[in-house]
């Protein structure tokens, strides 16, 4: 068995930022929009109106400011509300593996080592842009990478449960290395005219790079120990697919998007991510207070934080615990990524820390790490 370690790590992040304010300001326009266009059922009482938004209600809400995207003309368009991309021909990069091979370039130059190196390329995200050819293998080909590729999709568990299946082909000796690809275009698939959700998401892209631990000189992070679990849960779903056109209701049905029982997600994911921390930190006979950093999932800073007290038995410092979806907002797979990327070179050898995601499925994942 072989020993594994991070040995660097890239993000790409898009160059337009929408605010609260901004999505506020599209988001009310569209409701008044639409409540003028169904006012008589309004005032017969068998539809209810669409209530307004506020910048001060999604920072309650969730902790999130701004977010970046791909296009914001789209979503600030009250007569649209969601991207425009348009269609690129089969023979140009799809927008996932262009912003893909950003973040994994990034990562090679962090590990000092090239698309030579790479044995293995895994995109992992919560969408896939098409069923197929598979956006890794997409991605490997732009990249210049030999070896081989694939797609892998568990929501906002994608990224580590891509760690844990890179890291594991590694210790079996099976590859010597591997990057783990996380482009998560979110603001495609999030429902804008819902006012209960319409803040979420943003768009970015994070990547990882993973080797064998083989007389390293370049700082890296030992990866000490891995998990994943599952649970089946319809509490996030998006029914959008390939069996869509299969179906005689062919209209703008709400449940195509990403859709959420926000009470029932924060009641029922956070004891299983938090019991999960705990028994995978008990398992690997590792105690929390010897935990220098959580990198967690950036889905609402209530969620984290209070994940984060229940890990270390109080509450955890921005220090211990930082959080970017104020930023970023929830970036699916990539959120728990970009916390460690900007949030990890302080860190000195021996130090240990843990990355964790957790979404739709249920899935959560988790990594520990120490650094070398």
């Amino acid at each position: 068995m072989y020993r594994v370690a991070i040995t660097g790590t890239g993000l790409f992040t898009p160059s337009q930022i929408i605010t609260n304010d901004e999505l506020v300001a599209a988001f009310n326009a569209h409701a008044d929009l639409w409540n003028a266009q169904h006012a008589d059922a309004i005032a017969a009482g068998t539809m209810d109106a669409k209530p307004h938004s506020s910048s001060e209600f999604i920072v309650a809400a969730s902790g999130i400011e701004n977010r970046y995207v791909l296009d914001k003309t789209g979503p600030l368009d009250p007569a649209r509300l969601f991207p425009r991309l348009p269609q690129r021909p089969d023979d140009a990069p799809g927008y996932m593996a262009e912003i893909g091979l950003d973040a994994a370039q990034k990562a090679l130059a962090a590990a000092g080592r090239t698309a030579a190196d790479v044995d293995l390329v895994i995109c992992a995200a919560s969408n896939m842009e098409r069923a197929y050819p598979a956006v890794g293998v997409e991605i490997q080909q732009l990249l210049g990478a030999g070896g081989f590729a694939f797609d892998m999709n568990v929501a906002c568990s994608s990224a580590t449960f891509g760690i844990q299946t890179a890291a594991d082909m590694i210790r079996a000796g099976s590859i010597r290395s591997a990057i783990v690809v996380n482009p998560e275009i979110c603001s495609a698939h999030l429902e804008w005219r819902d006012r209960d959700c319409h803040f979420i998401f943003g768009d970015v892209a994070t990547a990882t790079y993973l080797e064998r631990d083989e007389d390293l000189t370049r700082p890296h992070f030992k990866v000490l120990s891995t998990r994943c679990a599952t649970q089946f849960s319809n509490n996030i779903r998006n029914n959008n697919g390939f069996l869509r056109r299969t179906h005689d209701a062919m209209d703008d049905r709400r449940d195509m998007q990403f859709m959420q029982n926000g009470r029932k997600v924060f009641k029922e994911v956070l004891p299983l991510v938090s019991n999960h921390i705990a028994d995978h930190l008990n398992d690997a006979a590792i105690d929390a207070g010897d935990l220098r950093r959580l990198w967690l999932h950036q889905a609402n800073k209530s969620m984290n934080d209070y994940i984060g007290k229940r890990v270390l038995g109080r509450a955890p410092t921005a220090d211990e615990q930082p959080n970017v979806l104020q930023d970023y907002a929830n970036t699916s797979s990539a959120g728990s990524i970009i916390a460690f990327t900007k949030y990890s070179d302080d860190l000195a050898p021996g130090d240990k820390g843990l990355i964790c995601s957790f979404g739709a499925g249920y899935s959560v994942g988790s990594v520990i790490v120490e650094r070398g």
